[in-house]
């Protein structure tokens, strides 16, 4: 019951703030009761995955629930979390309610608003459990509609033209995924990944769908690369990969900044997690073929990633490219495990580093996000890498905040961005070197625009307009803290999260291998 009341909880608030008069209204009183009482139901959420992972694990899974939907076609609802996905339900709820709280400080604290937050949550932690593809695909496209929501409605100026780029283009992602699916419903008459997924380990897909499509004429290798190649494209949109990256530099630009730390935080690692527990698992039959274009993608994404950081000069834009370059090392682990599994140790590197970057990313764009918004709400909307200077003089505290979220996310090591970025590299190089090596190029790149960044914000003479500025106080320090702590904890001691997901990364490598 614990599993049902999580992905229920987020919902119960947003229903709460909708009924109860005590939240409606405009006054300051009002929007600040619905500003904590969402950052209160946040915290409750991270207790509730708490006490999930704190359960003896039955069969793998820590907990599990499933009902019966439409049995005479086999669609069931069916959440499960094991290692792997109650890390992705870890980081939902930490990036959510660190979202609820910079909201709360930039005074976004509308019932509306705050409760579009939640429902997002609730369709998130579907994502992140279901084991099936049809309550997988409608929590997949829910979250589209308070995204679009929050970015159309509380984003900047060319909010409007974002919002409706990056529902159309990310739907369309979700459309081809549904495409692919459909074909192996027809094929195998199920769309459970468990089922898949063993039916894929004793090679059994191939000869399903050549029987089923016949009378196409073409083999079942050949259909069954179709479905894979429309199933990685959905993915492949929610990360984004080059070249399905084009909503997101607006999306992030535009959207509010809390909600952009949900774009980045946990939206994109929608597109990783499906990667690791969808495509690479229910597709090995012809993943080698299919990995010399991918793992093409993935250097083109982490390299162009950071020459576009590199030539921006607003500090969203910077970090959003930056997100599309980081998030490319993922996809370059996936792919190498693709083309090569034959290296356990390999193999077993790129997966767990893959899992530990996802969440690390997502943990270190919270604080570099919330800087910007600092910035932001200091500056009345500024955001131009020219328009800050000296900072270090008069903030020093703020200064040393962010610098150290940037040199996580560089990959210093000590911190936590250096453990995953490490994993995967050590991983590719084992499995695809020409490819780990290229994507050193994007690796340096990324020293070379954060260092800017901080020589330009941070250093230097203070300008007029800042030079009265004073430090964060005692609130912003207090949301700082808990990220900044992970970041450090992490940074020195991985296993913390490593001996979660290592028993699930085994299964994985044992499901890979022939």
């Amino acid at each position: 019951m614990l599993l049902l009341s999580l992905l229920l909880l987020p919902l119960v608030g947003a229903v709460i703030l909708s009924l109860i008069p005590a939240f409606a209204g405009d006054s300051d009183a009002s929007r600040k009761a619905t500003g904590k009482f969402s950052l209160l139901w946040g915290v409750l959420s991270i207790a509730l995955v708490a006490m999930i992972g704190m359960q003896e694990k039955s069969d793998g899974a820590f907990a599990r629930w499933t009902l019966e939907w439409i049995p005479s076609a086999d669609i069931n609802l069916v959440f499960t979390v094991d290692g792997i996905s109650w890390v992705f339900l870890l980081l939902t709820s930490l990036v959510t309610t660190f979202a609820l709280g910079v909201s709360l400080r930039s005074q976004l604290t509308g019932r509306a608003y705050c409760g579009l937050i939640l429902a997002m949550q609730a369709f998130l932690f579907g994502v992140f459990t279901a084991r099936h593809f049809i309550p997988f695909f409608i929590c997949w496209e829910m979250t589209l509609i308070p995204s679009y929501l929050l970015v159309r409605l509380w984003g900047g100026k060319d909010a409007p033209r974002a919002a409706k780029r990056f529902f159309i283009i990310t739907l369309f992602g979700g459309v081809s995924m549904l495409v692919g699916f459909l074909g192996l419903q027809i094929a195998t008459g199920t769309m459970n990944f468990d089922t898949l997924i063993e039916m894929a380990h004793h090679k059994e897909l191939v000869p399903a769908v050549a029987k089923a499509f016949i009378t196409t004429g073409y083999s079942g290798e050949v259909l069954l690369t179709i479905i894979a190649t429309v199933v990685f494209i959905g993915l492949a949109v929610k990360i984004p990969v080059f070249p399905f990256h084009a909503w997101l530099p607006d999306a992030y630009s535009e959207a509010p900044t809390p909600v952009t730390i949900l774009l980045t935080g946990v939206l994109s690692k929608m597109g990783v997690y499906g990667l690791l527990r969808v495509f690479l698992m229910i597709f090995p039959e012809v993943l080698p073929g299919m990995a010399s274009w991918i793992t093409v993608l993935a250097v083109i994404t982490v390299v162009l990633g950071a020459l576009a950081a590199l030539a921006q000069t607003d500090l969203k834009r910077i970090l959003a490219y930056s997100s599309i370059n980081h998030l490319a090392y993922c996809t370059l682990a996936v792919a190498a495990v693709a083309a090569n599994h034959a290296d356990q140790d390999a193999v077993g590197s790129a997966l767990a580093g893959t899992v530990l970057q996802a969440f690390n990313h997502g943990i270190i764009v919270c604080a570099m996000f919330f800087g910007v918004s600092i910035l932001e709400r200091k500056s009345g909307g500024l955001r131009g890498l020219n328009d800050f200077g000296g900072l270090r003089k008069n903030m020093p505290v703020f200064t040393s905040l962010m610098a150290l979220a940037l040199f996580a996310s560089l990959g210093l090591p000590g911190l936590s961005g250096f453990v995953g970025e490490f994993l995967i590299f050590n991983g590719v190089f084992g499995l695809t070197p020409w490819a780990a090596a290229v994507s050193l190029i994007g690796l340096l790149l990324t020293a070379v625009f954060f260092l800017r960044f901080i020589r330009k914000a941070f250093h230097g003479p203070l300008t007029d307009a800042t030079k009265s500025w004073q430090d964060i106080g005692f609130n912003d320090r207090l949301l700082y803290a808990p990220v900044i702590a992970i970041i450090l904890l992490l940074g020195v001691w991985p296993q913390f999260i490593l001996q979660t997901f290592n028993e699930e990364i085994l299964r994985m490598i044992n499901l890979l291998l022939p």
